[in-house]
């Protein structure tokens, strides 16, 4: 069952847009910031380090994906850089309340992109013609 279910996921990655795939990795990072988080309060810090470092690496992924052509990126990388700082410190103190942080910070990233998303499916379908199916 599992191998199906890894099947089906590696399937949804492969075939999904790339806006769905970076609101996929901003799910995964704060899924993984809620595991590191869980993991130092029960004081397993092993695990708390994976899981705060498959953060990290997802905040490494955004920094050096951005296109510096585009002003938002000039806003996002000085944030990206802050919020993964943010996990560092946090896993080197493990100190729950800056993932915390981290983590507010890109849930607002994550809703900003979901509704963004949102949005630009209504203006994709709004420029189709009448009777045409989108």
């Amino acid at each position: 069952m599992v191998n199906a279910a890894e099947a089906y996921k590696r399937q949804q990655i492969m075939t999904a847009t790339p806006e769905a795939l970076t609101l996929m990795l901003y799910n995964g990072c704060l899924k993984f910031m809620t595991e590191g988080m869980e993991a130092l309060e029960k004081k397993d810090y092993e695990q708390a380090n994976i899981s705060i470092q498959k953060a990290e690496n997802i905040i490494s992924e955004f920094r050096l994906t951005l296109n510096m052509e585009y002003e938002i990126s000039h806003q996002l990388f000085p944030l990206y850089n802050y919020v993964y700082d943010r996990l560092v410190e946090g896993n080197m103190k493990s100190d729950a309340s800056k993932i915390e942080e981290a983590k507010g910070i890109i849930t607002e990233l994550r809703d900003a992109w979901a509704q963004a998303m949102k949005k630009a499916r209504v203006m994709k379908a709004g420029t189709k013609g009448p009777g045409s199916y989108a």
